[in-house]
């Protein structure tokens, strides 16, 4: 059989620990075989970030900005356990926060959809997909706790030396504060992905923040996004057939739980964050989900929303064995070559994607899955199959 050929390359971004192993399976078993695969790779496992001091998952985001389409294995973002672990230099950064920074990108999850596996809220029919803004909020805020009676106040010096100045709180006694930021040109950025990516795969968009109560800070990204949308985006809109709609976040998360899903679901920073494993949860599995970075260039990069597996790498090491789901993980990898069939013009890359797709979730209706899936499946007398031998399945089926 002729390989599908592949014009122009994918960036490929290895990972740590047990999906880095599934990582391989799949390559051999599903992919290999099939493709003449064309990547520019980069390891982006622990050790070769130390090697590097975190170059290279610089030089994989540049790439990116390149080649257009990148797919991501799960890597680890060291915390002060890992440093002793992998001796390392110091506690490098996230990748993920590292190429999102670079890329300006929006990150879209969204669940993998299958019978058997039914949502815990019943009326959800088709996956909902949460694109959550990476900036800013409380993930770069400054916290301090106050000791004291005394007077805490907001302030910001212009370049010309005046000043603005706002009070947060007279204190009586101890207490905390925070201070957050976000930058125009960030959310700007998020909206125009937001809107691109919900053009592009034509489902509606809904956005929420609570306005109503953060007049300045929640009300500028409703505003940036209403402006963008009617400047920008409303007759396109009207063209795809789809719609852009405001409200509140407590609005918005009453009717999620009412609606049949089949949306995009647009959050600030901390709600996107909360709200992604809520719909991941509540869909069934965090290993059936979906994760994709969209910049407002266009730039793709696909990944599985979850983490490394450690414990399961940790058994594999061990010469035990494991049921680890790689499904996240696959489609991964047909997301990233859907798109770069869509860009370069190559059906056969498309369709192959699609059909790897069709595989993996025929697998799992068949009654053969991981054992993650056996626990909460509908299915009567579920095979459960070890992490090797469902990639195996899934290539049998392809």
């Amino acid at each position: 059989m002729d390989k599908i050929k592949m014009t122009t390359p994918i960036v490929e971004m290895d990972g740590d620990e047990m999906t880095r192993i599934l990582w391989q399976m799949i390559k051999d078993n599903l992919l290999l075989p099939y493709i003449d695969l064309n990547t520019e790779y980069y390891d982006l496992g622990l050790a070769y970030r130390e090697e590097t001091g975190d170059q290279v998952t610089i030089d994989s985001a540049n790439a990116t900005k390149k080649y257009k389409v990148a797919v991501k294995c799960a890597t680890i973002t060291p915390n002060a356990d890992r440093v002793k672990e992998y001796s390392l230099k110091e506690m490098w950064k996230s990748p993920n926060g590292t190429i999102r920074a670079i890329l300006d990108g929006t990150v879209f999850r969204a669940p993998i959809v299958v019978k058997g596996i039914d949502p815990c809220v019943k009326n959800w029919k088709k996956p909902i997909t949460i694109a959550r803004h990476a900036y800013g909020d409380v993930y770069k805020g400054t916290e301090m706790k106050i000791p004291g009676a005394g007077k805490a106040e907001l302030v910001y010096t212009a370049e010309d030396g005046t000043e603005i100045r706002e009070i947060i709180h007279n204190f009586k006694g101890e207490g905390i504060i925070q201070g957050m930021h976000n930058l125009n040109d960030s959310i700007e950025s998020f909206a125009r992905s937001c809107f691109n990516y919900a053009l592009d795969i034509k489902q509606d968009l809904w956005f929420s923040t609570k306005d109503t109560i953060s007049k300045k800070y929640d009300h500028t990204f409703k505003d940036i996004f209403q402006e963008i949308f009617e400047a920008e985006y409303e007759d396109k809109f009207k063209e795809a057939g789809i719609t852009y709609f405001y409200t509140l976040i407590d609005d918005a998360v009453a009717r999620v739980m009412k609606s049949e899903g089949g949306y995009i679901w647009a959050c600030k920073n901390y709600d996107g964050d909360v709200m992604s494993d809520m719909i991941s949860s509540a869909f069934g599995s965090l290993a059936m989900m979906t994760s994709v970075l969209v910049s407002p260039n266009g730039d793709f990069e696909y990944e599985a929303a979850h983490g490394t597996v450690q414990r399961h790498y940790y058994n594999h090491l061990k010469g035990q064995e494991t049921s680890t789901n790689s499904v996240a993980t696959i489609f991964a990898w047909t997301g990233a070559l859907r798109k770069r069939g869509e860009f370069d013009g190559n059906s056969e890359l498309m369709a192959f994607a699609d059909k790897l797709e069709k595989a993996t979730i025929d697998t799992i209706e068949s009654g053969e899955m991981t054992k993650d899936l056996a626990l909460i499946t509908t299915i009567a007398n579920p095979t459960v199959l070890n992490s090797e031998d469902f990639i195996k399945a899934v290539a049998t089926r392809l």
